[in-house]
């Protein structure tokens, strides 16, 4: 190899990635992220309701996952104190591989929700610490402009996770379950798949993901803790901090009680209230068609911001979060049997959540913007995820109190906290808003 030859070759191992090269591996790196986060949110919730475990139940306890994603701000300066991105990347995906192994071998014991709920909380931290690798990989891997430039791909490619996971393989369990008669069984088979891939995008990242000479670990401990903390203090101390947090935690009161219940409404008998759906019915009509509803909600919320900016479209996202929520109201009372009109019914709830969450989003956005705009955004996530967690975990225990009809009920009366902090907010009129 000439002199040449290999300072070429030494170059490209550390510098960002060339545009051909990114393709390699930014679409997997995104679709891992978003597979353990659907897993532990969304698929572990029909996984138990398929096992019969109460409403009360899985509602609360699956709801404590999402505390790794509430703390995360708090432990990601630390990934950057031990060794690299890339080195988190790959090690964390043969942990999370093995731990979806780990989920298959804990199904069948006797006291597999215990087991299993152990395992899920390992695997959100895991999950957790991946994003916080992985975005910041995004980073180091790619110049500016490459940066802005994907960020449509990596979402899409989280969205696809996000179909596959609480899409397609709900509906392989349903169809497992269907050819064999064993439940357990055909989560086992889900769970060994999932080991399977993960392991096996460890070893093509181990190979496709960039060398960047920035991505080094960096930082002394107590200088980290301190900065994040001085940090921190300057997000509390922002005007109206108060009414932000609050804004954060209210503005999907009712969706984080709905998301939870949903699933176990398709799936549970039309004698105990539910629609009396299939495992598959549920992976297409809420995990597909849904899926695709939401993410066509974002885009045209998006669209609209960008036309009239974030205060013009708060009050119309505020109620498309909110106002779909009566569809589930006349599903519970009605009961129809109709897949078609159930779908249809399942898409207008998600493309309103979808279209609503935009909003969510900039907001957060608008908060961040200054100095620390990234530690502070991480910040909101937080709140974010909190906002999920808590009403997540008292959800099944109201609908078991309420029933199915009157929970939904509740639902819509749950929309006023959100109506009160999206009248108190303020709101720059050009922020968002593309200029002419």
């Amino acid at each position: 190899m000439t002199s040449e030859t290999a300072a070429a070759v030494k170059k490209s191992e550390v510098s960002p990635s060339a545009p051909s090269g990114v393709w390699r591996w930014i679409p997997s790196l995104y679709f891992s992220q978003g597979i353990p986060y659907v897993v532990v949110m969304t698929l572990s919730v029909i996984m138990y309701k398929n096992l019969d475990i109460s409403n009360s139940d899985i509602a609360l306890y699956t709801s404590w996952l999402y505390l790794p994603f509430v703390i995360k701000p708090f432990w990601s300066p630390f990934v950057d104190m031990f060794k690299t991105k890339r080195f988190w990347i790959i090690t964390l995906e043969l942990v999370i591989g093995a731990l979806f192994g780990l989920v298959a071998l804990t199904i069948p014991m006797p006291g597999f929700f215990q087991a299993t709920l152990l395992v899920f909380w390992l695997l959100a931290f895991s999950a957790a610490t991946h994003d916080i690798s992985s975005d910041g990989f995004y980073m180091l891997g790619l110049e500016q402009h490459q940066q802005a430039a994907f960020v449509g791909v990596r979402s899409m490619f989280f969205r696809m996770a996000m179909l596959y996971g609480q899409g397609a393989l709900v509906y392989l369990a349903g169809s497992l379950r269907d050819l064999t008669g064993d439940v357990k069984f055909a989560w086992i088979v889900v769970f060994g798949v999932l080991a399977m891939k993960f392991i096996s995008l460890a070893v093509y990242h181990k190979w496709a993901l960039p060398r960047p000479a920035s991505d080094t670990a960096h930082g002394d401990p107590n200088q980290v803790v301190a900065t994040f903390f001085t940090i921190f203090g300057k997000f509390i101390k922002k005007k109206n901090i108060l009414l932000t947090i609050a804004f954060l935690l209210l503005y999907r009161f009712g969706e984080a009680q709905l998301v939870k219940m949903a699933p176990p409404f398709l799936l549970d008998s039309v004698d105990k209230g539910g629609l009396g759906l299939s495992t598959q019915a549920v992976g297409i009509v809420y995990g597909t068609m849904g899926m695709i509803a939401l993410t066509i909600g974002g885009l045209a919320g998006g669209a609209l911001i960008s036309r009239f900016g974030l205060k013009r479209m708060l009050w119309p996202m505020a109620l498309a979060i909110n106002v779909p929520h009566l569809v589930y109201v006349y599903l519970a009372f009605v009961q129809p049997q109709n897949i078609y009109l159930i779908g249809a019914a399942v898409a207008i709830e998600q493309m309103g959540y979808g279209f609503g969450f935009t909003a969510y989003v900039l907001y957060m956005i608008m908060i961040a913007d200054g100095e620390h705009k990234t530690a502070h955004y991480a910040i909101c996530t937080g709140f974010m995820a909190l906002s999920m967690m808590l009403p997540g975990m008292i959800s099944g225990r109201l609908q078991e109190y309420l029933g199915y009809a009157h929970f939904f009920v509740w639902i819509c009366i749950a929309a006023v906290p959100t109506f009160v902090v999206t009248a108190l907010i303020k709101v720059d009129p050009a922020f968002g808003k593309k200029a002419e």
